[in-house]
């Protein structure tokens, strides 16, 4: 058996991922498409004021946000991801997306920042867009086999 590079944990909260091995095999050959390898990365799902803490402890900011990456290692990766599920779900249901795409989206976000992609221009943006949109596509392509 092949060890997966990527873990999830949650932290103080009551939280699964349903269907971990296809979302991580996902998030593995997305970021192996971009022309990266994960080494590790531990995905810690976490509540508003856990990661609102972590930003005011390690990142001296005082707001809530959807994801905190640590990055230790570019090539291959290794991270660690804290995504607030407060905040996805409020993200969700503020664009209309469901919880699930939004989810996916906001780990696929901090991998694509670990391979490279940026989002402060708006060229940035525009790229990480639609990196992620066409991901996310695959991603629901997968879930209706």
């Amino acid at each position: 058996m092949i060890e997966s590079p990527i873990h999830i944990f949650a932290e103080q909260i009551d939280f699964a991922l349903e269907d971990v091995s296809r979302s991580i095999d996902w998030l593995v050959d997305s970021i192996r498409d971009r022309g990266s390898e994960i080494d590790e990365v531990n995905i810690i799902f976490c509540s508003d004021e856990y990661l609102l803490q972590v930003n005011r402890e390690h990142l001296d900011h005082d707001y809530y946000t959807d994801i905190i990456t640590f990055p230790y290692e570019y090539d291959p990766i290794k991270a660690d991801l804290f995504i607030s599920v407060d905040r996805i779900r409020d993200n969700a249901q503020e664009y209309g997306a469901d919880v699930d795409t939004e989810l996916h989206r906001v780990m696929l976000h901090g991998l694509l920042h670990m391979a490279g992609l940026g989002d402060k221009s708006p060229e940035e943006e525009k790229a990480m867009r639609a990196a992620e949109n066409h991901y996310l596509t695959k991603w629901s392509e997968l879930k209706k086999k």
